[in-house]
């Protein structure tokens, strides 16, 4: 499952007083963003241009065509910015975009029904694939070759294979 339009940056607060703002952006290079040419908002009602942009600190400060002040750059504050999915580079063997995994049907190594693939995570330590099952809280699990051994985008599928402490611990097994 694919999706046409992918998320590529987040506007954040603005930075100084000439319209510059913080953008986090979800692309493998930062700078990157600036080869997709004009960005749009989700609903596609306005479209911006990333002018200008610098690293720092885990984030980029960047200036946008048209947004030259304070007040023009407070509100996109949390404006994502969309690419149509066409234009993102093909991907290398074992690559995906997260954006192709959301939607993708889990199931166990015997094709059991697990869930759905819900998002992807990183918290800093790696990614996580968070799958929502029938019924009951979703599962976060590590987005590794041991743990998703297969994902077939063709097939429209994930397979996992649920580490032990998920499979069945339970409170009474806890150490005391």
């Amino acid at each position: 499952m694919t999706t046409s339009q992918i998320c590529v940056a987040r506007i954040g607060a603005p930075h100084g007083i000439r319209g510059a703002v913080k953008l986090w952006t979800f692309t493998e290079d930062p700078l990157a963003v600036m080869d997709y040419g004009p960005l749009k908002t989700k609903d596609g009602g306005r479209t911006l241009e990333v002018a200008t942009a610098r690293e720092a600190n885990g984030h980029l400060v960047a200036t946008l065509t048209g947004v030259t002040s304070r007040e023009d750059a407070e509100r996109l504050n949390g404006v994502e910015l969309y690419i149509p999915r066409d234009r993102l580079p093909d991907t290398e063997d074992g690559e995906y975009y997260h954006a192709d995994l959301i939607g993708l049907a889990a199931v166990d190594a015997a094709g059991a029904a697990i869930g759905r693939v819900l998002a992807i995570h990183n918290f800093g330590a790696g990614d996580i694939i968070e799958i929502a099952p029938p019924e009951g809280n979703t599962l976060l699990l590590p987005f590794t070759n041991a743990v998703v051994p297969i994902v077939d985008l063709k097939a429209g599928r994930v397979v996992i294979e649920l580490p032990a402490e998920i499979e069945g611990d339970s409170p009474d097994q806890a150490d005391g």
